[in-house]
């Protein structure tokens, strides 16, 4: 064949190549520390179709727990991480991240569960009682302690005990190695349908001011590629708008995605749901007991200033 023809084909193929595959979208990768319904607005943005771009796909993964998590954002094996507003700690010890948003406020998705038929029947009925957690220096932690402070009974008020995952304190609870545990709300409101257990409090009351969950994005990604990272928080808010305006669609995307009931499904939507950050931004009373837990749990050994651990320069104009 001619060199001429040759050309010609090739030139053609390369063309058509051209037409068939347009720029490949931006892959944008999404961990979440724990499955909770507080991270939901994510599934219901994507599921729904509401924040649904031609130009970037996402990609979620779950770990189990906190540490995982900023371990894969500090690995770069995720660019955006769902966690809770305590991990601002990670940075002040040198994660390559920043909090780029306030998701959630006052600790409304941690509730304190125990025994149906235990006796415990209100928070003066703690007192001197076991109590589970996560683990030490953690949230829940430092939730027991403000609650024992409130309570006048001092950091001792309740036998702190840290089991690790929710399934190691569900089988302690059940078998009345310990009198109660420190759960998300999902976790409690199973427990509930389930018959065995009962929730005595949730924390939103306890400690009013606050950023329960916030989200974090890679040094790399804020830097490398800001129009992501600005579109992954209008996803965010668009999935949130959404979930005002349609429970019904919501509520059911939401139990399919964590595996729980229709019923529970509604009643963490009703609970929750005043309890987001409408605008995504810190709030400086929030920060200052998020600072001070820290110092609490031996994470920092004095308060910072968190205010240079977050920037709100990508959060969409609401």
């Amino acid at each position: 064949m001619k060199l001429k023809s040759l050309l010609q084909i090739g030139t053609l193929s390369v063309f058509a190549s051209f037409l068939a595959s347009p720029n490949a979208a931006t892959t944008v990768r999404v961990g979440l520390s724990q499955p909770t319904y507080s991270f939901i607005p994510f599934d219901v943005g994507l599921k729904s179709g509401v924040c649904k771009s031609p130009d970037v796909e996402y990609q979620k993964t779950v770990f189990s727990g906190s540490a995982q998590l900023h371990q894969a954002l500090t690995a770069d094996s995720v660019d955006i991480g769902l966690g809770a507003g305590p991990e601002m700690g990670f940075l002040s010890k040198g994660a390559p991240e920043k909090a780029i948003a306030a998701m959630s406020d006052a600790p409304e998705d941690l509730a304190l569960v125990v025994l149906k038929d235990s006796g415990i029947n209100q928070i003066a009925d703690l007192k001197g009682k076991r109590i589970s957690m996560s683990t030490k220096g953690s949230l829940t932690e430092w939730a027991a302690g403000e609650l024992m402070l409130q309570q006048g009974w001092g950091k001792d008020g309740m036998k702190m005990i840290p089991l690790g995952s929710f399934s190691a304190q569900t089988a302690a609870l059940k078998t009345k190695q310990i009198d109660g545990m420190i759960v998300e709300a999902g976790t409690a409101g199973r427990l509930e349908e389930e018959g065995s257990s009962k929730t005595l409090l949730k924390f939103g009351k306890v400690v009013p001011k606050f950023h329960i969950h916030v989200m974090y994005a890679t040094n790399k990604l804020i830097t490398s590629n800001p129009d992501a990272t600005k579109k992954f928080l209008k996803c965010w808010f668009d999935g949130l708008d959404y979930m005002k305006t349609h429970k019904t669609e919501s509520v059911k995307i939401a139990s399919e995605t964590l595996n729980m009931s229709v019923d529970l499904s509604g009643k963490l939507y009703d609970s929750l749901m005043p309890h987001f950050n409408y605008s995504g931004k810190f709030d400086a009373q929030a920060l200052e007991v998020i600072s001070q837990s820290l110092v609490d749990t031996g994470i920092m050994s004095t308060k910072q200033n968190l205010s240079k651990y977050y920037t709100e320069e990508f959060l969409p104009k609401r």
